[in-house]
């Protein structure tokens, strides 16, 4: 069992990093607290191949590694937070799940663009009564001609306001069998959104609407019985997420670090205060705890075995460590981490979401423990 990167790895990482900061670091903040979306930072990426990190190189990827995408994401986070969104959306969820079940055609016509930094994709899942309870949802796709007609509305739509194409869950007949996805570009007649939301975390989100909206059958991504692979696609963005969440906890420990070693009261460093030595050490543990997790779960992605339960485990353990991490952060800095002039309450705000998105912690605990005694627990009523 190897606990290191291959040396080919440590090179990335290391142009990796030296790109954030060179180019990253210094609009931060800035970024941070922008309502827009970071194309540019998505064009600067996709000339260095961090867009499609995981797209095989036959489809205008770079054929890397689920540990490359997550390895991305730490060294971009460490220098911008707001940045590491883009490697989230450039190599798991809605992109990866085209790249991986696209067409030739699809390909052509959407993933190269988004390769190229040139637009975004996401996707419309969430509706207003089918969530964590996702085989409830009502959007149809009705057969019109040689195409369908979809109806429906999606919430809570991460980067709706700035996608050029939306992957569009919707049901095609009646139950699970029955659910697929169709891609939607912005523009096309009957779609419309309604007025925009803000998250706690800053991003802004917009309810989508779907009147009649026809979709040729070439648009459609995954058809009736697709639901269970666009599940998998899920999961292993479930990897995305909890690296995210464990970076911006990092950034904000490395902060109150360095804010200790350097903010002095009663005429010593606050580092030399045993209570707060005391939370640096349990935060560095849970820190490497969640990382090692982490590490599992895509080595073990990237070997063939994307396992639920190993991805549910790194997710739950991410997401609260890096919650719990920033927290701690900010109680180290006082009245400056809990300012916006810095970026550990951004941190803060940004984990605190993540325990929401992509699987909420309390359906996670589910699938673990599913996998504990081996069966399936309905969480419907009577079963």
């Amino acid at each position: 069992m190897e606990f290191d990167f291959t040396p080919e790895q440590k090179a990335f990482r290391a142009s990796v990093r030296d790109f954030a900061r060179r180019e990253l670091a210094d609009g931060a903040l800035e970024r941070a607290h922008s309502g827009d979306y970071p194309l540019d930072v998505a064009t600067r990426m996709a000339k260095l191949g961090l867009i499609g990190i995981t797209v095989d190189e036959a489809d205008g990827g770079s054929g890397g590694s689920l540990m490359d995408a997550v390895i991305a994401i730490e060294q971009i986070a460490a220098e911008c937070p707001r940045s590491a969104d883009v490697v989230q959306a450039g190599n798991f969820g809605a992109l990866r799940v085209l790249a991986q079940f696209g067409t030739d055609d699809q390909k052509e016509r959407y993933l190269a663009p988004l390769l190229r930094g040139e637009g975004l994709i996401c996707v419309a899942m969430t509706e207003p009564d089918a969530g964590s309870a996702m085989t409830d949802l009502t959007t149809t796709a009705k057969p019109d001609g040689n195409g369908f007609r979809i109806n429906g509305s999606k919430i809570f739509t991460t980067h709706g306001l700035h996608a050029s194409v939306f992957l569009v869950y919707v049901r095609f007949g009646p139950g699970v069998d029955g659910i697929g996805s169709v891609l939607v570009e912005r523009g096309t007649d009957g779609f419309s959104f309604g007025a925009p939301a803000r998250f706690l975390g800053g991003e802004e989100w917009n309810p989508l609407f779907f009147d009649d909206v026809y979709v040729p059958a070439e648009n459609v991504l995954l058809g009736p019985g697709g639901f269970k692979d666009q599940m998998g696609g899920f999961n292993v963005e479930r990897i995305g997420n909890s690296a995210r969440s464990l970076a911006l906890g990092r950034y904000a420990y490395d902060l109150a670090r360095e804010h200790a070693l350097t903010r002095h009261q009663f005429g010593r460093p606050l580092a030399e205060f045993q209570g707060l030595q005391w939370k640096f050490a349990d935060m560095k543990i849970k820190l490497d705890a969640a990382q090692l997790l982490l590490y599992r779960a895509a080595v073990n992605a990237d070997n063939g075995f994307p396992s639920p339960e190993e991805t549910a485990i790194a997710k739950v353990m991410c997401n609260r460590v890096g919650f719990d991490v920033a927290n701690e952060s900010l109680q180290v800095m006082g009245g400056t981490g809990y300012s916006d002039e810095t970026l550990v309450e951004y941190c803060l705000r940004r984990t605190r979401g993540w325990m929401i998105a992509g699987g909420t912690i309390e359906m996670l605990l589910n699938r673990i423990a599913e996998s504990i005694f081996n069966r399936r627990f309905s969480q419907r009523p009577g079963r």
